[in-house]
């Protein structure tokens, strides 16, 4: 597994959808993301200033079930706190911090802070991840959570496309109540990486990263 293929599987996570910044590229790359469901939208950008370190910037559109809509715009900072190389298998702890503004319309605006993190395992054939991540403006507690693992149906080399099966299983805290569990279908191919799913709510899921060496 080439080190350009072990940065594009670990930054694989729920994503963003992850809802949260995604984990960093090599040094020297920048890399962009955008997240789609129901509940939550992202857009968000960084640059990885160091094998360990990225800034960026992200803007999302948050959509409670209760009604409204709020948008989070933040600068983001992304550090790879350790990674364990093992034999054929690698694993990571990251670390996220989000500072930015909650507007939500008529209701106000207010200062937005967002700390994370994540612990992920990989192997050419199989993934799992967990990840914590606060979302606080104020009084307003937009929280997430997630747990995901799957598998590849097969090897491939990096410049293959590689499909995967992921299970993930999210609780966004304001957004909707309880959790939210959505099988998804990943590809990832060279520079690109692409997934998306129905989860047991309805909710149409998608998430699109692309690498820029």
């Amino acid at each position: 597994m080439t080190h350009i293929h072990r940065c594009l599987l670990a930054a694989g996570m729920v994503c963003a959808s992850t809802v949260q910044a995604a984990p960093m590229g090599f040094a020297g790359s920048a890399m962009t993301m955008a997240d789609y469901d129901e509940s939550w939208r992202m857009l968000s950008a960084n640059y990885a200033l160091t094998r360990s370190d990225a800034i960026g910037a992200s803007i999302s559109e948050l959509r409670p079930d209760h009604g409204g809509r709020e948008t989070l715009t933040q600068l983001e900072y992304v550090r790879l706190a350790h990674r364990w190389n093992l034999t054929d298998a690698q694993a990571n702890v990251w670390l996220f911090g989000g500072l930015g503004e909650l507007d939500r319309g008529a209701a106000g605006s207010a200062v937005a802070w967002s700390p994370g993190i994540q612990a992920d395992y990989e192997t050419t054939r199989l993934y799992a991840a967990a990840t914590a991540r606060l979302y606080r403006a104020g009084s307003v507690e937009r929280d997430q959570y997630s747990l995901r693992g799957g598998f590849s149906f097969y090897e491939a080399a990096y410049d293959e496309p590689q499909p995967w099966l992921i299970v993930d299983a999210r609780r966004m805290v304001g957004l909707y109540d309880g959790w939210e569990v959505t099988p998804m279908l990943r590809i990832i191919h060279k520079r690109f990486f692409v997934e998306g799913g129905v989860s047991d709510r309805g909710n149409v899921r998608a998430n699109l990263m692309i690498t820029f060496f």
